[in-house]
C-alpha cells in the first residue's frame, strides 16, 4: 500500500453585494501556487449559487471573502443550507473585514477558520496545506 496525495480542492466565494474581489484573487493566486485547485465563482454569489458549486465541484473547504459587514448573516445562511443539503461536513473558511468580537460566534457558527484582514500569508497557506488529502492505494 503507497499514500497517494492529491491536490486539494478549494471553492473561493464571494457571497453578497460586495463588489471588492481583489484580496480573494491575491488569496485564489497564492493557494493555487502552492498547489491547490482553486474555483473562484466571482463576485456577488447568492448562498443557493456557492452550495450548489460546492457540491458539483465535490470541494474539500469553501472559503468566504467577505468585506460588506454581513459576514455573521451568511455564514447563518452558508451552515444552514450546508446542512440542509446533508453536506455540512464541507469545512468553511472566511476571510474580510471581521472584527475580534464576531470571530467567536463565527467559530459557534460553525465556521472552521478565520482569516481577518491582515492575516498572514503563511497563517492561511499552514490551515490550506493541512486539509490535504492523503489516501491509500
Amino acid at each position: 500500500m503507497q499514500n497517494q496525495t492529491f491536490p486539494l480542492r478549494v471553492l473561493l466565494a464571494k457571497p453578497g453585494l460586495d463588489g471588492h474581489d481583489k484580496g480573494a484573487k491575491i488569496v485564489a493566486t497564492l493557494l493555487r501556487d502552492a498547489g491547490v485547485e482553486v474555483i473562484y465563482t466571482g463576485l456577488r454569489q447568492s448562498v443557493d449559487q456557492i452550495i450548489s458549486v460546492a457540491i458539483q465541484e465535490d470541494v474539500d473547504v469553501i472559503a468566504l471573502s467577505i468585506l460588506s459587514g454581513v459576514h455573521l448573516e451568511i455564514s447563518r445562511k452558508i451552515m444552514n443550507k450546508l446542512r440542509e443539503e446533508g453536506v455540512d461536513t464541507i469545512p468553511v473558511t472566511i476571510g474580510g473585514v471581521i472584527s475580534k468580537k464576531d470571530i467567536k460566534e463565527l467559530k459557534k457558527i460553525g465556521i472552521t477558520e478565520v482569516f481577518p484582514v491582515g492575516s498572514s500569508f503563511d497563517s492561511i497557506l499552514e490551515f490550506f496545506k493541512s486539509r490535504t488529502k492523503k489516501v491509500e492505494i
